[in-house]
């Protein structure tokens, strides 16, 4: 994937499983620390020797160049500069000890073993869950237990990509529990925008093989599969903790696209207006547009992998649109039957199989039946995001020729430079862009 998205994945590193609750906390469980998964034995290893898994995984998700460390960086970004000036215009004196940060730039456990090192940044228990305790997963693990022993005794099943995406969205979009979601406030203090893909953000963190050895113990979900169930559950997650959400008199900002308000504007009426319309959206000008980038992703995979729940979806999002303009009470309202919509879909792509007549169906979708609702940058990041991921599931799952979709690389690299800059963003280069791409892809069948 390509570095201009790098700043989306180090903006806020994964935090702990979504709940339900406005009361959630962080996991109980005791969290041992990094050191205890980076043994020469376990996890340490200088090289990937390791007869089943490489056991250089603390290297890889240690790496100070690549995505790959960016976890482990996480709690070094709270010196940097940019940390410290946002710290300063929220008035916050020391941003490594502010809750609002730590916990999502550290592992928030409030229980912690001897070997914790909260500067260890996002360790190995804040994805995997706190391995103490009577009933930790380490001792087992260590010794050989397989995964459904591990997940019994607390070892979060993140395989599965629902948990999976439940997990990465603590952070990188927010939750119901202390310090996990970044304001409009925060935002506008200086924060890096949050964007989502689940496919994306796991292959950038893969610190392991998904192997043969690996699918004899472990599920596999295909990169069509968990793009899906990401795009859904970004989509379900967004709309539930949007209620309890406010800023004194205005709702909560940051649920909203930064550009339907952020745009250039001038009295002189020969310049041309920057706000564009969009046949999806049945609202009126001058309106803050609900931040629907995972929402047209999602249509894209429900036309191919769910067509009874499609159109559901559909009216659903254009009714969300619209409540907007009426009042909080049919906002809410709409959001609630969005959300539920969301997490059936979620749980049907999970059910389902993606072969390469879906895929290419959905590739269809994202980059010509869809590409007149690209009109705003964010959908547009997510929209090239998408094809980079169905087109690389292609080659994994042998349904495409490697050499073949390598060709498409400069056409995907032109798409990324139509939108790598938001204040440049050109909704007809951009389609252009994705044109070019489309052409190449009917090649594939």
């Amino acid at each position: 994937m390509v570095a201009v998205f790098a700043s989306l994945v180090l903006a806020a590193p994964a935090g702990l499983r979504a709940a339900a609750t406005p009361a959630a906390q962080h996991d109980s469980v005791p969290h041992l620390g990094v050191a205890s998964c980076g043994g020469s034995t376990c996890h340490g290893r200088q090289e990937a020797t390791g007869p089943r898994v490489r056991q250089n995984e603390r290297l890889t998700w240690a790496d100070p160049a690549s995505l790959t460390g960016a976890h482990a960086r996480a709690w070094k970004i709270l010196g940097a500069p940019r940390a410290r000036a946002i710290g300063d215009r929220l008035g916050i004196a020391d941003v490594s000890a502010s809750r609002d940060c730590t916990a999502c730039h550290g592992d928030p456990a409030p229980n912690r073993g001897a070997q914790f090192q909260q500067s260890d940044g996002v360790g190995c228990e804040a994805c995997h869950g706190g391995a103490g305790g009577k009933a930790g997963w380490l001792a087992g693990h260590a010794a050989g237990a397989s995964h459904a022993d591990n997940v019994a005794n607390g070892l979060w099943a993140i395989d599965r990509p629902a948990l999976r995406a439940n997990l990465c969205l603590d952070c990188h979009f927010g939750s119901a529990k202390p310090g996990q979601f970044v304001t409009h406030r925060i935002m506008a203090a200086g924060h890096p925008r949050l964007s989502f893909e689940l496919d994306l953000f796991t292959s950038l963190q893969a610190h392991h093989d998904e192997d043969r050895d690996y699918a004899a113990r472990k599920r596999i979900a295909g990169g069509v599969q968990t793009w899906a169930i990401g795009q859904a559950l970004a989509v379900e997650r967004a709309l539930t903790l949007y209620p309890a959400r406010s800023a004194g008199a205005f709702p909560e900002f940051v649920f909203f696209d930064c550009r339907s308000c952020h745009r250039s504007f001038s009295d002189d009426p020969a310049v041309a207006l920057v706000a564009r319309r969009n046949a999806a959206r049945p609202m009126p000008p001058g309106q803050p547009l609900w931040n629907d980038e995972n929402m047209l992703l999602l249509a894209a995979a429900a036309s191919v992998a769910a067509p009874t729940l499609a159109p559901q979806l559909e009216r659903q999002s254009r009714a969300l649109h619209a409540s907007f303009g009426i009042g909080r009470t049919d906002a809410l309202a709409a959001g609630a039957a969005l959300s539920r919509t969301a997490a059936q879909l979620a749980a049907q792509f999970e059910r389902g199989r993606f072969g390469k007549a879906e895929t290419l169906a959905m590739l269809d979708a994202v980059l010509v039946r869809n590409a007149d609702r690209y009109t705003d940058y964010q959908g547009g990041t997510q929209a090239v995001m998408a094809a980079d991921t169905l087109l690389a599931a292609l080659v994994a799952a042998g349904q495409a020729d490697r050499a073949a979709v390598l060709a498409l690389r400069p056409d995907l690299d032109r798409a990324y430079a139509a939108a790598r800059d938001a204040n440049a963003w050109s909704p007809p280069a951009f389609r252009a862009a994705l044109a070019g791409i489309a052409a190449r892809v009917r090649q594939l069948a």
